[in-house]
């Protein structure tokens, strides 16, 4: 949902900050006073094009913002985090800055991005329809999506099911391309595989073989050093006047002490303890030092053995873990080479039964499409006829395809405005008009919200009287499930707006500029008395314009 707009120096707009609700929000003016400005910008910050010529006389930028809560738009947050942008609390900020030289620089979040991948962010938050290019409906390979939405359940399920075989059907038919390589390239990988295994077998590895070679390494290499330092424990503890000597006799003369004093017990105890620890580290130093020798020949082969390891890792692992795990897969790399054949003849027979599966698939998808097309055209053409388009012919243009993800359809949607002429593609022959009001007839029938914000520019073009008062029903029953804004002349559309926008042209200090304010209470009530028709003075039209805000707010309680 669009949050706010801020435009600045843009045309004839300096600064302007557009604050938007949700439901059903209506801009109005003057003929000329800028409201398409507004939606000019709007566009921009979309990433449309836009030239220098749009940046206001006398400023070197333009800056259009648009904020957007795309917080319950799953489709919108994930394709922007595709393209490595989250959303911050929900919130997603698009900006685009336009210079007077001619260039332009696109953000999302701050962040800069092009034009390009701003528009396919904002294809799934935002539709615009009149003029401007920004509307899913001019993206055909849309048409089969917004088309199967509203086949229901059923039909998306089906979908489900094809794009489940198709990415299955891809994977193994990828994998048999492989196997199927030129037989040279694959005797050559098989004569790798074979070397490295071979290698990696003779070398024996083990788990943290490196750890104690290198340990080892350490005490062989400092043998002499540790023979002395144990033989120097040794001698402290058990030499003439050691500390076992006189431990023996410090435990001796307090076991005497006890005899005499039994709060004795308590250090004669410890000092006994020390006697037997001094002991025990005795015989453990003793068997240490006749184990410490100087053994060069062992040390060398250690060193070979962790030169070989190091050369090892530097093919095949950071690790001797990781180098195990390498040995372990080349075996089914040396399997899978060896049994290509067998294995790609029974990929093949995969891919047949993945290809008629996906061609049963399609065929049901093709069937409830044709089946269900007549009832679709037919509500359209009922909604369009309410929207003075009553002549218009509108059909689910289905032609076969090679079967893929969404089955075996090209959907296009088609039409005829013009009494005998056959049906053509509508992204190719509607006009701005036409196609807004073609858009709010599909909005009117299908269910779903994938782009959950819809602005509506030129839908009144050529509309009045009960038509008028139809039109402006539908966008407000529409808001229920999109944020709608509509730049309307029309005070039966205006008058159904939860939210009244009025775009103004100023002059100040002699220059002009656009204004808008939001209309409540009496402002709201004249600035409808006018698009009827009638004069700022006319009771008439102002008793008539509070008769249909009366009416409106009746409908909408």
């Amino acid at each position: 949902m669009l949050l706010e707009l801020h435009i600045q120096n843009f045309a004839l707009i300096d600064d302007l900050r557009l604050e938007v609700g949700p439901g059903f929000n209506v801009l109005t003016g003057e003929t000329g006073a800028g409201k398409s400005i507004v939606v000019d910008a709007m566009s921009a910050a979309l990433g449309e094009r836009t030239g220098s010529e749009m940046v206001r006389t006398g400023a070197e930028k333009a800056l259009v913002e648009a904020v957007f809560d795309v917080s319950s738009n799953p489709a919108a947050c994930e394709l922007a985090l595709e393209y490595g942008f989250e959303p911050e609390d929900g919130i997603l900020i698009l900006s685009r800055e336009i210079a007077r030289g001619g260039r332009s620089q696109s953000r999302v979040n701050g962040r800069t991005t092009t034009t390009a991948v701003q528009k396919e962010i904002t294809s799934r938050m935002i539709d615009i329809h009149g003029q401007h290019e920004h509307q899913s409906i001019l993206m055909v390979p849309l048409h089969i999506d917004i088309f199967d939405a509203w086949c229901g359940p059923d039909t998306l399920a089906l979908r489900d099911e094809a794009r489940g075989v198709f990415t299955e059907l891809s994977d193994i038919i990828a994998e048999r391309d492989r196997l199927q390589t030129d037989e040279r390239e694959r005797a050559r990988m098989l004569d790798l595989y074979q070397f490295q295994a071979e290698e990696l077998a003779a070398a024996n590895l083990h788990a943290g073989e490196d750890e104690e070679l290198a340990n080892e390494r350490n005490r062989l290499a400092n043998a002499e050093k540790l023979y002395t330092a144990a033989s120097e424990i040794h001698d402290a503890l058990a030499g003439d006047g050691g500390s076992i000597d006189s431990l023996s006799l410090a435990s001796t003369s307090a076991e005497r002490m006890t005899r005499f004093d039994p709060i004795v017990e308590c250090f004669a105890e410890t000092v006994k303890e020390a006697l037997i620890n001094a002991q025990e580290a005795l015989s453990a130093v003793r068997d240490y030092r006749d184990e410490v020798e100087a053994n060069p020949a062992r040390l060398e082969q250690i060193e070979e053995r962790l030169d070989t390891i190091r050369l090892l890792k530097r093919k095949y692992g950071d690790t001797i873990e990781d180098m195990i795990k390498y040995h372990e897969d080349l075996a089914n790399k040396i399997y899978g080479l060896i049994n290509a054949d067998t294995r790609s003849q029974e990929l093949t027979c995969r891919i047949e039964d993945l290809r008629t599966h996906l061609e049963s698939v399609s065929a049901k998808l093709t069937a409830r499409r044709k089946g269900t097309a007549p009832d679709f055209e037919k509500k359209v053409e009922q909604e369009l006829a309410d929207l003075a388009m009553g002549k218009t012919k509108f059909e689910v243009g289905i032609t076969p395809t090679q079967p893929g993800p969404k089955g075996a359809d090209a959907v296009e949607f088609m039409i005829s405005p013009n009494p005998g002429e056959p049906v053509k593609p509508l992204v190719k022959i509607a006009s701005g008009g036409e196609m807004s009001r073609v858009m709010l007839a599909l909005k009117s029938v299908t269910t779903s919200a994938e782009t959950p914000t819809l602005v509506f520019d030129e839908i009144d073009t050529g509309i009045g009287g009960r038509t008028a008062q139809v039109l402006g029903d539908k966008l407000a029953s529409i808001s229920g499930k999109y944020q709608v804004m509509c730049v309307t002349h029309l005070p039966q559309v205006a008058s159904k707006a939860a939210r009244h926008f009025t775009v103004e042209k100023v002059v100040e200090g002699g220059r002009s500029f656009v204004r808008v304010r939001t209309l409540e209470g009496e402002e709201r009530v004249m600035e409808l008395a006018r698009m009827l028709g009638g004069e700022e003075t006319s009771s008439a039209a102002a008793e008539h314009a509070r008769e249909m805000l009366s009416l409106a707010d009746q409908r909408n309680s």
